[in-house]
Parts: structure tokens; C-alpha cells; sequence
């Protein structure tokens, strides 16, 4: 059984900064693309970045340059990293992987960004 466990989120000012980390169990973790996704109020899930097993990142265009996704293997652990964050940056934080022809969401971790 594949399992993401989240950890991190919290109250956050605007401007400020924020570290999440998901850790995996269940998979041969550095073989896999893992990925953050998220979803704000009212809105529909969205990625926020990915890295795949040969550390290639790719990361969505609203949080280009705000965000540094990274991995170690060696813990199984993926981790968000975020800077400047905005209003819009609040949302529920998701990890994902996809194995065995199937995706794997953590439970997520709330993320305010709120004065």
C-alpha cells in the first residue's frame, strides 16, 4: 500500500515563507516522479510543481520562481519550499505519485496566507 504523509502547513503572513514536506512509504520511491498539487477555495485542484527520479523540476507558472521543489531518496521525502507567498497561495497541499498504473494523494496540509 503506497501512503504520502504531509507535513508543514500553517498560518503563514503575505510575504512570508513556507516548508512542506510529504514523506513516502509503500514504493521504490526514487524511481518515481512525485509531485505538490494544491486547492484554494472555491477552486479546482492545481499543480504546483513536480521533480522527476533524475531531480528534473518542473513547476507551474503562478508559483515560477516563489517555489524550489526537492527530494531525498535516501528518506523518502519530497519537499516543498516557498517564498513570497500571497493570498492566492492558500489552499489545501497536496503530494502525489503515480504507481502502478494508479495516483497516490496524500491527505493533504493546509496552507493560510492570511495578515
Amino acid at each position: 500500500q503506497v501512503r504520502l504523509v504531509e507535513r508543514g502547513g500553517g498560518l503563514v503572513q503575505p510575504g512570508g515563507s513556507l516548508r512542506l514536506h510529504c514523506v513516502a512509504s509503500g514504493i521504490n520511491f526514487k524511481i518515481y516522479t512525485m509531485a505538490w498539487y494544491r486547492q484554494g477555495p472555491g477552486k479546482e485542484r492545481e499543480l504546483v510543481a513536480q521533480i522527476a527520479a533524475d531531480g528534473a523540476t518542473n513547476y507551474a507558472e503562478s508559483t515560477q520562481g516563489r517555489a524550489t521543489i526537492s527530494r531525498d531518496n535516501a528518506r523518502n521525502t519530497v519537499f516543498l519550499q516557498m517564498s513570497s507567498l500571497k493570498q492566492d497561495d492558500t489552499g489545501v497541499y497536496y503530494c502525489h505519485t503515480r504507481s502502478y498504473g494508479h495516483d497516490w494523494w496524500g491527505q493533504g496540509t493546509q496552507v493560510t496566507v492570511s495578515s
